[in-house]
C-alpha cells in the first residue's frame, strides 16, 4: 500500500494539480486536508474517474478533510471524539484493507497566546486520548495529515525565529512528543533520519525559491503499521508547479502482510 498525505489548500482551486499528482504518484490511499469545500460541492466525479472511492468531511471555505482509496472503505467516521461542540471539519477515518487510516488537519493555533492556541492544545489532548485507545487494538493504525507541528529544530529553516509561533512553541512540541512516545513512528524520519525534509513553503517572501521551509505534514504509524514500512518520502516537485498548494505530498510505502495490508 502506498499511502500519502497532501494539504491541497483548496480542492477546487488546485484540482488540476491534484489530478495530475494522483495520476503521476498513484497512491493507493490519499489523505487530503484543507479541501475548503462542503461535501456536496467536492469534485467527486473527477476523482472517482481515476478509480478512487471517496469520503469527505467538508466545511464551507475553511478546513475540511477527505479520504481517497482505490479499495473500498468501511467503518467511516467523521470528527474527533471528545467534544460534541466542535464543529470544525478536521478529522476523518476509515478501515482500508485491514488497517485503520485517519486523516487529520490539526489546528494552527496562532496567534499565541490566546483562544486559538487553547483550542489547538485542547484538540491535541483529545487526539492523544484517541490515539492511545487505538493502540490497544493492536493492529496497523496510521494517522496522516497536516499536524501544524514542527517537531524539531531541524524541521524549520529558522528555529530561532519560529520559537514563539504556535507550530514550534515548546508546549506544542512537547505535546506532540508525548503522542509519539505512546508508540507511534514518524514514517518520514524513519526513512530520512537527518537533514531538512520540508513539506511546506509559504507563498510569501520567496520562501519556495529560498527553500525556507517547514516540516509539518506527518505520517505516524502504530507499531503494527511501522513493522510494515518499506520506504517513505516527499513529492517535492509538486510544490514548484504553477498554482500549486503551499504544501507538498508526503508518502509511505507499506509491504504486504498476512493481515490484509498491501
Amino acid at each position: 500500500m502506498k499511502l500519502a498525505t497532501f494539504n491541497i489548500n483548496g480542492v477546487k482551486a488546485r484540482l488540476p494539480r491534484l489530478l495530475e499528482w494522483l495520476e503521476e504518484a498513484q497512491p493507493d490511499v490519499a489523505c487530503l486536508q484543507e479541501i475548503k469545500s462542503v461535501d456536496e460541492n467536492f469534485p467527486r466525479l473527477e476523482i472517482e474517474a481515476l478509480g478512487y472511492h471517496l469520503e469527505t468531511h467538508g466545511q464551507k471555505s475553511f478546513n475540511g478533510v477527505a479520504l481517497l482509496s482505490k479499495s473500498p472503505m468501511t467503518d467511516v467516521g467523521r470528527g474527533l471524539p471528545g467534544d460534541d461542540t466542535d464543529e470544525q471539519a478536521r478529522f476523518i477515518y476509515a478501515d482500508i484493507d485491514g488497517i485503520f487510516v485517519a486523516c487529520l488537519y490539526l489546528p494552527n493555533g496562532n496567534p499565541t497566546p490566546g483562544p486559538k492556541y487553547d483550542y489547538k492544545l485542547s484538540w491535541m489532548a483529545r487526539f492523544h486520548a484517541f490515539a492511545e485507545a487505538k493502540l490497544r487494538e493492536e493492529r496497523p493504525v496510521i494517522f496522516a495529515g497536516d499536524y501544524n507541528v514542527i517537531p524539531q529544530g531541524i524541521d524549520v529553516y529558522d528555529p530561532v525565529g519560529w520559537q514563539g509561533d504556535a507550530l514550534f512553541r515548546r508546549q506544542t512540541r512537547e505535546t506532540f512528543r508525548r503522542f509519539a512516545n505512546l508508540g507511534y513512528t514518524d514514517a518520514l524520519r524513519t526513512a530520512q533520519p537527518t537533514g531538512p525534509a520540508y513539506t511546506f513553503w509559504d507563498y510569501q517572501a520567496g520562501a519556495w525559491q529560498k527553500d525556507n521551509g517547514l516540516r509539518i505534514d506527518h505520517i505516524m504509524l502504530s507499531p503494527e503499521a511501522a513493522n510494515l514500512l518499506e520506504s517513505a518520502g516527499i513529492d517535492r516537485a509538486a510544490r514548484g508547479k504553477e498554482k500549486s498548494s503551499d504544501h507538498t505530498p508526503v508518502w509511505a510505502q507499506l509491504r504486504r502482510s498476512d493481515r490484509g495490508v498491501n
